[in-house]
């Protein structure tokens, strides 16, 4: 049986969403952990985005496989049972065997959250970033549409030693101000490390005035993560949704 779930988190006290040796301090960790004293044997599971440590998410979709047929009902009740309070599955469903939560996304959707006024606000300094100034937006959305189709990203990855192709499609960048905030989503076929954070770093940097947006340019054509702007903190940013289907 082939299990879909949708889970959210606040990321902000784990080491990211992927399971790694030198911890058990991630979501996918804790996850397998009481699936595996569910069904009496190991059960890995695979999510759709390796979200990094302290990033969160709303809509993270992972899957995995169990020998016997359960009630997706009873397998959330029992997850839901045992998870911390800052990790909560809100669906599971059974898919067809081949589903894979991350081969088979038709794309995803990020959002990063800034604040452009002098207050930190305090109970939102988990989820937001809070920059603290002014930002020209129009000239980060000019920026941002020399991004937009398929290009090669390498200049915005933060893993130097990639061996992978960095080339990814992003379909859409959209910026919403709501009040003292700025919200950017940006939505793709595909993210690499840091891509999010580093893309809004350097749009940060342009909607402050610190460089122009035909910089976006040039980064992607000389592929040098040296030419980008800063990576963004992670509490900014979240999963926002995972699309099977377009």
């Amino acid at each position: 049986m082939n299990c879909k779930i949708m889970i959210q988190y606040d990321g902000t006290r784990y080491d990211g969403w992927q399971r790694q040796g030198n911890t058990d301090n991630t979501i996918q960790g804790k996850l397998e952990k009481i699936l595996t004293r569910m069904s009496g044997y190991p059960i890995e599971i695979h999510g759709a985005g390796r979200t990094d440590a302290g990033v969160h998410a709303l809509g993270q979709t992972a899957n995995f496989h169990l020998t016997e047929r359960a009630d997706p009902v009873q397998i959330k009740m029992y997850l839901n049972q045992y998870l911390p309070d800052d990790i909560e599955v809100t669906d599971v469903s059974e898919v067809p065997d081949r589903f894979h939560s991350r081969l088979n996304a038709c794309d995803k959707t990020y959002a990063y959250r800034i604040g452009t006024d002098e207050f930190k606000a305090v109970f939102e300094r988990k989820y937001r970033y809070h920059y603290g100034e002014h930002l020209d937006v129009s000239m980060m959305k000019k920026a941002a549409s020399y991004c937009l189709g398929t290009h090669d990203f390498k200049g915005f990855c933060g893993n130097k030693r990639i061996k992978k192709s960095t080339v990814r499609t992003l379909e859409e960048i959209c910026f919403e101000q709501k009040e003292h905030d700025l919200v950017i989503s940006y939505t793709g076929n595909g993210f690499l490390y840091h891509m999010v954070r580093i893309l809004t770093g350097t749009l940060i940097e342009i909607g402050g005035g610190k460089r122009p947006p035909e910089d976006i340019k040039k980064i992607l054509e000389e592929k040098n993560r040296q030419l980008a702007g800063f990576t963004a903190p992670a509490m900014g940013l979240t999963l926002l949704r995972v699309r099977y289907e377009k």
